[in-house]
């Protein structure tokens, strides 16, 4: 984009030196909810179009100069975006003496029943719902959820008829990220193909099709083509940048 101002006469703009991106982030690695190899090929991405990455960062300060980090090194910024990750709401800490964890999600079992009430069932990000064999909770991602609410519709079925209700047991299909218009990355888990690493055009056509296979499942499949056929005229009817 500042680039591009220089074509509208801002000459007095230099990308290179007038304008920075940079990354923290507490983790050592960025993107640390998804696979490694997923994190290093979109760091070499980051890298490639010029963005800096300080990983094992904690942002202990913000100011109106910048923000500063745990080791004492204070970053220069005009402009900065907070991404706190997953939070449940407040209102959910000891909501009816439910017990809930640091994050304020509702602890469940792996019938997705609230541990102080098996009345209650929660699904999503607002519930920390365990993973057999592992140490950390089912990750509150969209395919999470969505398989939690098929296994919560037969869990109320079962519930009144008074059946044993199914423990949820999380299957990752894998994650696609994308990155504007420069790439998309990903992997795609399946019993056949196992875990396949994808990327660039081929990913982004993926993470399209997905989009629009979930506005299909919102709004039905009229609509969904409505609005690809409404995207499709904005996209060249409108600017890529405006300059008010």
């Amino acid at each position: 984009m500042a680039r591009q101002l220089v074509v509208y006469g801002f000459d007095r703009i230099n990308p290179e030196q007038d304008l920075k991106l940079v990354i923290i982030e507490a983790a050592d690695r960025i993107l640390p909810a998804l696979p490694e190899r997923l994190s290093e090929a979109a760091e070499k991405q980051l890298r490639k179009i010029g963005v800096d990455e300080y990983t094992g960062r904690r942002v202990t300060r913000v100011i109106a100069e910048g923000v500063q980090t745990h080791d004492g090194q204070f970053f220069h910024a005009s402009h900065r975006v907070w991404a706190a990750g997953i939070r449940a709401p407040a209102f959910l800490h000891e909501l009816g003496g439910l017990e809930t964890n640091q994050l304020n999600q509702l602890v469940v079992r792996p019938t997705l029943q609230t541990t102080r009430d098996e009345n209650i069932f929660a699904i999503g990000d607002c519930a920390a719902c365990p993973q057999p064999g592992k140490d950390r909770p089912v990750p509150p991602t969209a395919q999470a959820a969505h398989q939690q609410a098929a296994l919560l519709v037969k869990a109320i079925a079962h519930r009144m008829q008074g059946k044993k209700l199914s423990g949820f047991i999380y299957h990752d299909r894998g994650s696609l990220i994308s990155l504007a218009h420069y790439t998309t990355i990903g992997s795609l888990m399946g019993n056949l193909t196992g875990d396949v690493m994808i990327e660039g055009w081929f990913a982004r056509l993926t993470y399209r099709l997905l989009y629009r296979l979930h506005q299909r499942a919102l709004h039905g499949t009229l609509p969904m083509l409505l609005l690809m056929a409404s995207d499709f005229l904005q996209h060249r009817a409108h600017p890529r940048m405006k300059l008010h």
